[in-house]
């Protein structure tokens, strides 16, 4: 396979046949140190994590908090974001829209509509020139491999070129409810990280106790979700089993099957993106789809799209046939 080139030079200038280019107009400064900001100082936090395990600094409270929050925040992307907002695998009620479309943002993954638009964007080019962020980009060999690594994982994520929204998300620009919670991103930045302070100064009644849930519970979780989120795109397009048929190289990676709440079930993803649910075989947990479930049962989302047996063997890989 050919390294995987940058994106052309013309991509800001609208091509002859009348597409839309890739990037829109660049993130201004402040956008950017903020990206720094909330990507450096999570994970410096992650770093420091280890250490003060064995001294001070970590209770139960502590625990439960980042636990809450990082199923409510990782749900808010999986569901949310990625298979309500990107795919469109099911309808939901407004509220119900809302409300996925915040606790999204408070993962701290960016704004919803960068977001969406990143993933399409991702979807129509995947492993391929277009795709933000491929390990594949510079080639297959050992020394590229590790470049493409961190540009899928995180590095990709410093370019100030904006995937171009009105290509690829007109349909979130024009919806009204979800342009506010996209201007919003300041504020559930803001909540995400102080309401656990806030509740573990409740509980302790204590400036420490509010201290430690912010680090744990407010910075730790943060980084800890960014990580398995953007491990589904590094790792789950290098290794793990194929046994759906996609163009690209999405794979299966079981061991964070759960800590991704079924996300990592990528390869039938990349073969049916529009499929609700990811884990699709005896034995693949998939949270995300369990809560589409339930939320099916509500009545609060409907038209689910879900898989049938006739669809996913008409997905399965074929077996190459032996040369000769």
């Amino acid at each position: 396979m050919t390294a995987l080139t940058t994106a052309a030079k013309s991509t800001r200038s609208t091509s002859a046949g009348g597409v839309r280019p890739l990037h829109g107009e660049p993130r201004g400064l402040a956008p950017q140190i903020g990206t720094y900001l909330f990507i450096v100082g999570p994970f410096v936090a992650l770093l420091a994590a280890v250490p003060l395990t064995w001294g001070w600094g970590l209770g139960w409270l502590d625990v439960g908090l980042a636990t809450a929050f990082y199923v409510a925040t990782c749900l808010g992307v999986t569901v949310g974001f990625h298979r309500h907002f990107t795919h469109r695998s099911f309808k939901a009620r407004r509220p119900v829209r809302v409300v996925l479309a915040i606790v999204g943002s408070m993962a701290l993954q960016g704004p919803i509509t960068h977001w969406v638009a990143d993933h399409r964007r991702h979807h129509a080019f995947s492993d391929r020139d277009g795709d933000p962020h491929s390990p594949w980009r510079y080639g297959t060999s050992p020394i590229a491999l590790v470049r493409g690594f961190w540009h899928a994982h995180m590095g990709w994520l410093f370019d100030r070129n904006l995937t171009n929204a009105e290509r690829f998300a007109p349909d979130l620009l024009a919806d009204k409810d979800i342009a506010r919670v996209h201007r919003q991103f300041g504020l559930w930045t803001a909540v995400t990280l102080l309401a656990p302070a806030a509740l573990g100064g409740l509980f302790t009644w204590s400036w420490q106790g509010a201290l430690t849930a912010f680090f744990w519970a407010g910075l730790v979780r943060v980084s800890f979700l960014h990580h398995v989120t953007w491990s589904v795109n590094s790792i789950c397009h290098l290794i793990g089993n194929r046994p759906f048929a996609a163009r690209d190289r999405s794979a299966n990676f079981w061991p964070l099957a759960i800590l991704s709440m079924g996300e990592s079930w990528h390869n039938l993803h990349h073969a049916d993106p529009t499929c609700a649910r990811h884990g699709v075989r005896r034995g693949q947990i998939d949270i995300s789809a369990r809560l589409i479930w339930l939320l099916e049962k509500l009545g609060w989302v409907h038209d689910v799209r879900w898989p049938t047996a006739k669809r996913l063997v008409s997905l399965e890989a074929q077996p190459r046939r032996a040369a000769g």
